[in-house]
This record gives structure tokens, sequence and C-alpha cells, in this order.
């Protein structure tokens, strides 16, 4: 190969620093897209634009890569979370942004409640995941906490639990209106 000659695509992105964060995320966008099954090695580095062996450099399992991706999505969802409780000046104003991150955070983005659906289904059966469901329910609590008692913040993020599952499934799900006289009832 000449002096002159183009370096391939391939070799132009070796020193690729931003790889492992690009990994996760498609991750999360593979998993939205065809489900945690779908989601093998091949099919992340093929719509990663990377070499299959750069998902074993970077993570020792597809579980280790399926946690750091979970993790991620988690993350960004309880982050927004915790705003909303900790904006909420007394418990009416925080019960009404808990509708709004069911209706608009949690179920109002097609992606975002895939994801949350198929991190308890993943979580169901590979026991090393529910150290993220596990941290996402803590941290909800927490959230909660700033203004429900401890026992019943508990009890609220179970129906937001399931709320996001009725959701996925019911071809009926419950609308804002309704989400709302739940959550009075429960904690109002």
């Amino acid at each position: 190969m000449s002096a002159d000659a183009p370096v391939p695509a391939r070799r132009a992105r070796r020193y690729d620093p931003g790889r492992r964060d690009r990994l996760v995320d498609t991750t999360l966008d593979v998993i939205a897209e065809n489900g945690v099954a779908a989601a093998t090695h091949r099919a992340i580095a093929r719509a990663a634009d990377v070499p299959l062996g750069s998902l074993t450099y970077h993570f020792g399992s597809l579980t280790d890569l399926f946690a750091a991706a979970f993790t991620r999505h988690v993350d960004t969802v309880a982050a927004r979370f915790d705003e909303r409780m900790r904006a909420a000046p007394d418990r009416a104003a925080a019960l009404e942004a808990l509708v709004e991150h069911l209706t608009g955070d949690l179920l109002g983005s097609q992606r975002d409640l895939v994801l949350a659906v198929e991190l308890y289904v993943a979580a169901a059966r590979n026991p090393a995941l529910r150290a993220v469901t596990q941290d996402w329910m803590s941290r909800s609590r927490r959230s909660l906490e700033r203004h429900l008692d401890p026992v019943t913040a508990r009890e609220v993020d179970a129906l937001v639990e399931g709320l996001v599952l009725h959701s996925a499934l019911s071809t009926d799900p419950m609308d804002a209106t309704r989400i709302r006289s739940a959550l009075h009832r429960l904690a109002g």
C-alpha cells in the first residue's frame, strides 16, 4: 500500500475512544427495535458498525452489556423523575408531577415503554439484571419519599410499575385522568 493510498474505513476508526458508549447506546436501540432476544452480539456489532470482537473487548458477556445499557436507560428516566419530585412544592404537586412522569416520560414514548418492559422481562429471566430493576425501584422510592411516607411510596411505586405493564399490554390503557384518580385514591 502506498503512502498516499486511502486508509480503509475500519482502520480509520481503529482509535475509537467513544466505542464503549456507542455500543451501550446501540444496544438500547437494538433492544427497542427488536427485543432482548434479538439483541445478539452480531446484531449489536452490525448496528454499531464495529467488529464483533469489540463487544467482547468492552464487555465480558452479553449480560454485562445489557446491564450497562439498561442502567443507562434507568439513569436517564430516574434522573428526570427525581427532578420532577424535587421541583414539586407539596404532595398535591408531587402527585401531579407523577402523572406527568407516567404519561410523558414512561408512557409517552413507545421506545421508553418498550425498553421498560424489555428490562422487566430480562430481569425476570436473568437474576443478574435484577440489580438494575432493584436500583430503579429504590431510586423511584427515594424520589417519592420526598412527599410520601416510605410505605405509601413503595405502594405507589408498585402501582407505577403495574401501570407501565398495563399500558404496554392493554388495548384500553388508562389515560391521564384515570391514572390521576388511581394515584389520589392510593396516596392523596
